[in-house]
């Protein structure tokens, strides 16, 4: 009986594929780093032939060795929000991927903006009118590459988020379809109806005929070309990377939340069946859709965390390495007021400051690489507790603790910071790689490998709890000097 799920976890700075057996147990992990494109100021491109490539590739070494007959299904995961539009006939991308962390649609945004539209938008889809999200992004596409819009409405194109791309490529073509969580980071997914939205549609001036068919996270994408892997297998399930996050941590219950730590940090809140509409600026959101039945989340979204520490390594080369960051924080005792605000790309939850830019803010004639480093790894921190505040003040419970993951969860120093700045014990699971583990769970649930969501949480093993060990005084001192450094960046006065 097949007992192993094969996993494309495709992320905004690397792609991976693993191999799952039906414990959770790690059998194989395939890596490759994905170049990022930077072709004007806040712009950031993706060549979407580059990533299937990878996929493929990283696929067949996962799978190098392995009796194909035990591979029960396929599952994905993916970065969201980000946008590609290609020609159904030859398959062809005709642009470069449009990254959600892009920027060029914001003169488009503020153009459109009035406190009624971001209420209306916000009551249909729980987002924020923002360059983030996929609507304006295809919008962009089609009224800046020649004839796109022509062929669109006669549908020749076909967009889609890197799953559906993915997805479209793994089928040879055959399946153009989404899952809902996917389908509701793009700006034209209705929350209440749980489909496209005409009004929706309209607004950003797109044509039906490009959208994917919206599926449940669990549920039958099709079959894999049999020419790509030897034999067919079945792509049993798909959620964008931070709900297949939400569950591989097995947040099943509302009040649960999740942190993941890659290249931003995502802080997932389970609602349950409710819809909280956001006092604060964050979003309201899927967090999974089995059954038919959704699942809701409010999501707080900071878009660079562990490219603060990217940022170290390859533009200013402070460290060799990303695993040298904790040796240099634990080196300083302190970063005697040294402050990084890594607003690279702007401010994301709750501030939603695309025109704020990044900062270094204490430096004295003392300060050093260490005070430096140690000062990205801190942001990661405070930038997690504006987001825990703001749950707060939307009515969340404090949480009993921060279930984290991601790349960056490995860095012990960085979790005990994290407990500390947030005076909540944090925990940190056995499998950090919880973004592809949640794709094998839906992928699992959507062969029938497992039988509910309970089945699911027996698996989830704690690693490692962090607990609070920071003085009320210091903490607050610590925090509020954050506070005055984001400030400063958002006000100008540097």
């Amino acid at each position: 009986m097949p007992d192993k799920l094969l996993v494309i976890d495709q992320g905004t700075t690397s792609t991976r594929a693993m191999l799952f057996s039906r414990d959770g147990d790690v059998l194989a992990r395939e890596q490759q780093e994905l170049p990022q494109h930077y072709p004007q100021e806040g712009w950031v491109e993706h060549d979407a032939m580059r990533i299937w490539a990878d996929c493929l590739q990283l696929c067949r070494q996962a799978l190098k060795g392995v009796d194909l007959a035990g591979i029960a299904a396929l599952g994905l995961a993916n970065q969201r929000e980000t946008t590609v539009i290609w020609e159904r006939e030859t398959g062809g991308p005709i642009h470069n991927a449009i990254v959600w962390q892009d920027r060029r649609t914001y003169g488009w945004c503020q153009q459109h903006y009035s406190p009624e539209t971001e209420a209306w938008l916000a009551d249909k889809t729980g987002l924020l009118l923002d360059p983030y999200f996929s609507a304006t992004k295809i919008a962009w596409l089609l009224d800046h590459i020649p004839g796109a819009r022509e062929r669109a409405e006669r549908g020749e194109l076909a967009f889609g988020t890197i799953d559906s791309w993915l997805i479209w490529n793994l089928t040879a073509g055959h399946v153009h379809a989404t899952d809902a969580t996917n389908a509701s980071r793009t700006m034209l997914f209705n929350l209440k109806t749980q489909v496209w939205d005409d009004e929706l549609l309209a607004f950003f001036n797109v044509p039906r005929a490009l959208l994917p068919v919206v599926k449940d996270c669990a549920a039958n994408f099709g079959e894999t070309d049999p020419a790509l892997f030897g034999r067919a297998i079945a792509i049993r399930g798909v959620a964008g990377d931070q709900q297949a996050a939400t569950v591989g941590q097995a947040c099943f219950k509302p009040g649960m939340v999740k942190s993941t730590y890659g290249t931003g940090c995502f802080m997932v809140l389970n609602t349950g069946s409710e819809i909280v509409r956001s006092t604060q600026r964050l979003l309201a959101t899927l967090a999974y859709r089995i059954d038919g039945k959704p699942t809701f989340a409010l999501e707080g979204s900071i878009f660079i965390a562990g490219a603060a520490v990217q940022w170290l390594r390859d533009a200013v080369k402070l460290i060799g390495s990303a695993a040298e960051s904790e040796k240099w924080a634990r080196e300083v005792e302190d970063t005697h007021g040294v402050y990084l605000v890594p607003a690279f790309t702007g401010l994301g939850a709750p501030y939603w400051d695309p025109e704020a830019r990044g900062a270094i803010v204490g430096l004295t004639r003392n300060s050093g690489i260490g005070e430096i480093v140690r000062a990205a790894l801190e942001s990661v921190c405070y930038q997690t507790r504006d987001l825990l505040e703001a749950m707060e003040a939307d009515g969340a419970a404090p949480p009993a603790a921060l279930r984290v993951d991601g790349g960056m969860a490995t860095n012990g120093w960085l979790m005990q910071f994290l407990s500390d700045i947030l005076a909540t014990p944090v925990e940190r699971p056995t499998i950090t790689e919880t973004t592809a583990l949640g794709a094998a769970y839906l992928a699992g649930l959507g062969c029938g490998m497992y039988r509910d969501l309970e089945e699911v949480a027996a698996h989830w093993a704690r690693n490692r709890r962090f607990e609070p060990d920071m003085s009320i005084e210091r903490r607050g001192r610590l925090y509020g000097g954050w506070c005055k450094a984001v400030g400063r960046v958002r006000t100008n006065t540097l």
